[in-house]
């Protein structure tokens, strides 16, 4: 399968209770206007995919990163603007530097709390609701999911652990 290789990233609190997330608001013909989300984008062809989630989190949020736990991985075959697969790298940001950025060009930042992310309190593709309850889990394990979607719809969840 070709894949266009992205990263996500959930940038932790201290006390790991809150999650820097975008609320995609910048810009009214985004598909994912006025869904929260991590943060991250497509991995360049000069990165590796750790390189990749530093640069994007250093980009959309101004801050460094610190070690990165990689959560898993997710196969989302369609899910482009023109049924593009993607492949995306998903990370836990427990550790950073700096002070995060209120904005940027694709929405403003927020610190939202994982309980109300986890209980759906916060807009968000209804898809990520499958897979952030194992990026958060008290004690996560390494996961690896496909979610295959068809004209921006997920048609079904599976992952091994």
């Amino acid at each position: 399968m070709q894949a266009i290789l992205a990263t996500l990233g959930y940038v932790l609190s201290a006390d790991r209770q809150r999650v820097l997330m975008i609320r995609r608001d910048a810009r009214p013909d985004d598909v994912h206007f006025g869904y929260y989300n991590g943060l991250g984008g497509k991995v360049e062809p000069s990165e590796d995919v750790a390189s990749g989630m530093r640069r994007e989190i250093a980009e959309e949020a101004g801050l460094a990163c610190g070690p990165l736990d990689l959560a898993g991985t997710i196969s989302w075959p369609g899910f482009g603007r023109n049924g593009e697969n993607w492949f995306g790298f998903l990370f836990r940001v427990p550790e950073w530097t700096g002070t995060p950025l209120a904005k940027n060009d694709e929405g403003t930042l927020h610190w939202v709390d994982r309980a109300d992310i986890l209980a759906g309190r916060v807009p968000m593709w209804e898809s990520d609701r499958h897979f952030l309850p194992l990026v958060f889990a008290d004690r996560p394990r390494l996961f690896h999911g496909v979610m295959p979607f068809v004209r921006g719809v997920a048609q079904s969840w599976s992952y091994t652990a």
